[in-house]
């Protein structure tokens, strides 16, 4: 299993510590959220911090954008250092232009489904991506609960994708730890976000080290 710990969750005091924490664990993934306060009420970060997360981590960046208009800036997501970039199925009008020009930029594609959003509207796009991402929290603050009708969703995915794109990675994000981390990976997740339950741990790698073997069983 692959873990993505979400770095909303960190203690932006002491960024580089705890990216460094990040490099010394098994994730290997890093889930970098970007907000713009229109697609989602909060507004977090942007390419400055990007930048500098590329800038002291060997880790890949998994880039989830909950923004309008990610067409817009694509580029500077590249330049940034994302390797990973997850546009929202709801915030694009033109998606498999969106998820093309991502690709062509050198990025993997991915696209993330509100809790609302049906699995059925993946079906024109799937040979597109490399990542789909389930929510199962509504987007936009970190610490909510877990929603259990995302471990349907997950195989409901993974049913599809084993006819229209097998080596499709499926990540979950929101609310995910030990307990939920082995239904999801039964249903066929492949990476989980993890923010809260990482950063707010007494030993963090520890408890990395514990989400990837227990979900991968």
């Amino acid at each position: 299993m692959i873990v993505s710990p979400s770095i909303l969750s960190c203690d932006f005091g002491n960024l580089q510590r705890d990216i460094e924490m990040l490099n010394s664990s098994e994730a290997e993934w890093i889930h970098v959220d970007v907000m713009d306060g229109v697609f989602v009420p909060n507004i977090s970060f942007g390419f400055p911090i990007l930048k500098s997360v590329r800038k002291h981590s060997h880790k890949v960046l998994d880039v989830h954008l909950m923004i309008a208009n990610a067409d817009l800036y694509l580029e500077e997501f590249q330049q940034a250092g994302a390797d990973i970039l997850t546009v929202h199925y709801e915030a694009c009008t033109h998606l498999h232009r969106t998820l093309q020009r991502i690709r062509s930029l050198g990025m993997r594609p991915g696209v993330a489904l509100n809790p609302h959003t049906p699995v059925s509207v993946l079906q024109h796009v799937m040979a597109e991506l490399d990542v789909v991402l389930v929510m199962s929290v509504n987007p936009g603050f970190g610490g909510q609960s877990f929603l259990p009708e995302s471990i349907k969703k997950v195989a409901e995915v993974k049913r599809m994708a084993e006819e229209l794109n097998p080596t499709l990675i499926i990540e979950v994000d929101g609310g995910v730890n030990q307990d939920n981390g082995i239904l999801l990976g039964q249903a066929g997740a492949r990476a989980l976000v993890a923010g809260n339950f990482v950063f707010n741990a007494e030993n963090p790698v520890n408890t990395i080290q514990n989400l990837r073997q227990i979900a991968s069983t």
